[in-house]
């Protein structure tokens, strides 16, 4: 259920991300219209979420001596990096998300992980805290 929820969060923000961050735009799979608009959002954030499990994950532990020496400020470029995958895999695909360069993405990952949050903030009661076993 918490991956679900997730899912979804990651969705909403992503969807206000492409309504804040201009270079940052999301072309939904033909027809286009509303219901193709949201399973494309929820496809892009299961991409992301692999991807950033994945191979951020993977760049996290090799570039850790990196982030440590720049406060951790590195790690806004490798989530533009991250985001600038999901938008070439979705583009391998042929519809998904398009980012206009590595600078949207910087700042689409910007916005993007400070929405999640704060989504997040407002649905952790709901979420409620993970039971220990």
């Amino acid at each position: 259920m918490r991956l679900v929820i997730r899912l979804l969060i990651n969705a909403v923000a992503l969807w206000l991300t492409t309504l804040i961050v201009t270079g940052v735009t999301v072309t939904p799979f033909p027809p286009g219209g509303t219901l193709e608009t949201v399973l494309t959002f929820l496809l892009l954030a299961v991409i992301f979420g692999v991807v950033n499990g994945v191979i951020g994950n993977l760049i996290r532990i090799v570039a850790f001596p990196i982030y440590i020496l720049t406060l951790g400020l590195v790690a806004l470029l490798v989530n533009g990096l991250l985001l600038l995958i999901v938008s070439w895999i979705s583009g391998l695909i042929g519809f998904g998300l398009g980012v206009d360069g590595f600078w949207w993405g910087v700042l689409g990952a910007l916005v993007l992980g400070i929405i999640s949050w704060l989504i997040g903030i407002l649905l952790r009661p709901v979420i409620g805290k993970p039971k220990s076993r």
